[in-house]
């Protein structure tokens, strides 16, 4: 599901559709409250028009008509470790692309 307005393309003629209804949007707040990161927003908190899925329909990949809906979600405690987030668009395969997270994993002592 996209959480904000800024994760999908057409954030109002979708409003009331599967995957951005207020009942999922307030479910993910709620669950981002509680202690978890977006990890993409945690790095990127304004970009705009940057998706992980497209629908296979009018073109929509060509048009960059998509939403945001891949996620890694981390725990809080991670965030001071976390590196950087990617949303790769360039790769072709699937109406979804891949996304990626670095984060600082320190070795064993």
């Amino acid at each position: 599901m996209a959480h904000e307005e800024i994760d999908l393309k057409n954030p109002k003629s979708n409003r009331k559709n599967a995957g951005f209804s207020d009942a999922e949007r307030e479910k993910m707040t709620a669950l981002l409250a509680a202690g978890f990161t977006d990890t993409w927003r945690h790095f990127y908190p304004q970009t705009a028009d940057v998706y992980s899925w497209w629908s296979y329909r009018f073109n929509a990949r060509k048009n960059n008509a998509g939403w945001r809906i891949d996620y890694f979600i981390t725990s809080q405690d991670l965030t001071n470790r976390l590196q950087n987030a990617f949303i790769y668009t360039d790769i072709m395969g699937s109406d979804h692309c891949p996304v990626g997270l670095t984060w600082d994993c320190p070795s064993e002592q």
